[in-house]
C-alpha cells in the first residue's frame, strides 16, 4: 500500500511541479501585458486624414488630371480597337456564303489575332504593373512622399510615437479632435489657414 502512495507520489509530484510552472508563466504573462499596456499609454499619439491633406494640395490635383487624361486617351485607343474588330466580324458574316472555306478561315484567323492584339494591349496598359499603374505611381508618389515627410516632422516637433493614418485601412470608430494633427500638416505644406489657432494639449 504504501509502496504505491510512493509510486503515485512520483507520478503526481511532476505534475505539480508543471502546474506551478504553468501558473507561474501566466503571472509573468499578465504582468508583461500590463506593463506593457502602460507603457502604450504613455506614448503620445495623434492621427492625420491624408487623403483630406491631398485633397488640399494643387499638385495631387494636377496629378490625378494627368492620370484621368492618359487614361481616358488609352481607353479611346482600346475601344477603337475594339470597334475595328466588330466591323470585320460583321463584314465576314455578311459575306460568308459568298467565301471560300480556305477565305473564310483566313478572315477567322485574322479576327482571332485582332483579338489576342487588343486584349495583350489593354493587359500592358491597365494589366498589373502596367503603364497606368505605373504612371500613377510616377505622378502620385513624390506627392505622397512630401505628405509623409510633413507627417514626419510634425511628429518629432511634437514628439509623437505613433501616427495613426485615418484615411489608412485602421477603422477608427471614435477620434478625439485633440488627437487630429491634420492642420499642422497642412501647416507645414503651406496650405494651413494663418488665422486658424490650433490647439492640442
Amino acid at each position: 500500500m504504501n509502496k504505491s502512495l510512493a509510486n503515485n507520489g512520483l507520478i503526481l509530484n511532476p505534475m505539480m511541479r508543471k502546474m506551478k510552472n504553468i501558473i507561474n508563466f501566466g503571472s509573468i504573462l499578465v504582468i508583461l501585458l500590463l506593463c506593457q499596456s502602460n507603457a502604450l499609454l504613455a506614448q503620445k499619439f495623434g492621427y492625420v486624414d491624408t487623403d483630406y491633406v491631398l485633397s488640399q494640395m494643387s499638385e495631387y490635383k494636377e496629378a490625378n488630371a494627368e492620370i484621368a487624361k492618359l487614361s481616358k486617351a488609352w481607353e479611346a485607343e482600346i475601344q477603337e480597337m475594339y470597334k475595328e474588330i466588330q466591323a470585320l466580324e460583321t463584314s465576314l458574316k455578311a459575306e460568308e456564303v459568298l467565301l471560300t472555306k480556305e477565305m473564310k478561315d483566313d478572315r477567322y484567323k485574322e479576327i482571332d489575332r485582332k483579338w489576342n492584339e487588343v486584349k495583350e494591349y489593354q493587359n500592358k496598359i491597365f494589366g498589373f504593373e502596367g503603364l497606368f499603374f505605373l504612371k500613377k505611381k510616377e505622378l502620385i508618389k513624390p506627392v505622397q512622399d512630401k505628405v509623409f515627410e510633413s507627417v514626419e516632422k510634425v511628429a518629432k516637433v511634437h514628439r509623437l510615437q505613433i501616427v495613426f493614418d485615418k484615411s489608412g485601412d485602421l477603422v477608427m470608430i471614435y477620434t478625439d479632435p485633440v488627437h487630429d494633427y491634420t492642420d499642422y500638416v497642412l501647416e507645414e505644406l503651406g496650405l494651413g489657414d494663418k488665422n486658424d489657432v490650433i490647439s492640442n494639449n
